[in-house]
């Protein structure tokens, strides 16, 4: 199979070969040039539509430029989307790996680390997705902070934007007070937004919701699970991003909906903004705020937690 790299290479040494011929201005072809290389396809038209505007005279060697990117693009998508079909399970895969230190407050006030591995997963009809994370801090010999999360999810993509996901979720946080909660959810997920610097997805489903609280009792219940994935590409270097969602849990004589946010059950808010900034190579700082809210927590908790966490970020 060929590298589609390569092809695009091979399509930008074709188009330059061929324009060297014509007589096209050099400033102009400089320009097109450029918007080729970068591989921008809304660029390029942009830039095409000026120089045949300046230049009617070239207007053929102009869109033969750009036709040569254009087929040198579709190569490119055929030869990602077979590599897709025909990768194994342990490839294509990429993710980050997080550490670094937070700050809380709430249930607890305090400093401690923090440590995060995220792993993306994606095929030609589907995607998976894991998410762990931990943070932990001991002061005098006595644990002030124990918090541990992990997740998989599978999504199944009906086209370019819609598509089905399932969610197990497993957390521990006895400062919460909760030794351990599973969440089981469904659902159907759409891509709102999506083009080179700004994504955003919503997803809604429902779920079921396991409790065993840390004074010994459990509680199970049916939920409703909305979820948001918001991702803005600043510029080159920056990237600010926007996770969050809620999960409405109903009692049995309760109901239970996305915008009932406020019920007679117990519901969880959890919203994350984060902004990463490349330092060098794949290295990134990110600097992200978390605000989790319980309507109904256990007895003598608060129902407010937050953290703030400064993270180095290394993509693979």
């Amino acid at each position: 199979m060929r590298n589609p790299q390569k092809l695009f290479i091979l399509a930008l040494l074709s188009s330059s070969a061929t324009s060297a011929q014509a007589e096209l201005p050099a400033p102009v072809k400089a320009m097109l040039d450029a918007a080729i290389e970068s591989g921008i396809d809304a660029d390029v038209q942009s830039v095409a539509k000026i120089a045949k505007k300046t230049n009617p005279e070239d207007a053929a060697e102009i869109d033969a430029m750009v036709a040569r990117h254009n087929v040198a693009r579709e190569q490119m998508a055929a030869a990602a989307r077979q590599e897709k079909l025909e990768a194994g399970f342990f490839e294509n895969w990429s993710g980050e790996a997080e550490i670094g230190a937070f700050r809380t407050t709430g249930n607890s006030s305090n400093t401690g680390l923090s440590g995060g591995l995220k792993l993306n997963k994606d095929a030609e009809k589907w995607r998976l997705k894991f998410l762990a994370r931990a943070d932990y801090q001991r002061s005098n010999g006595i644990t002030t902070r124990e918090q541990f999360k992990t997740s998989v999810e599978p999504e199944y993509k009906f086209d370019d934007r819609f598509y089905a996901y399932g969610l197990g979720m497993f957390e521990r946080d006895q400062f919460q007070g909760f030794d351990a909660r599973y969440t089981l959810s469904g659902g159907l997920g759409y891509s709102v937004i999506r083009n080179e610097d700004v994504t955003l997805n919503l997803k809604a489903g429902p779920a079921w919701r396991l409790t065993e609280f840390t004074d010994g009792g459990s509680d199970s219940s049916l939920a409703g699970l909305l979820g948001i994935d918001f991702d803005w590409q600043i510029s080159k270097n920056l990237k600010l991003s926007q996770d969050g969602g809620a999960t409405v849990l109903a009692e049995s004589d309760g109901f239970a909906s996305a915008n009932a946010i406020f019920s007679s059950g117990s519901n969880t808010f959890t919203a994350t903004t984060a902004l990463d900034a490349k330092l060098i190579g794949r290295l990134s700082a990110r600097f992200a705020y978390t605000i989790e809210h319980e309507t109904d927590p256990p007895d003598g908790r608060v129902k407010t937690d937050t953290q703030s966490r400064a993270t180095l970020i290394y993509d693979f």
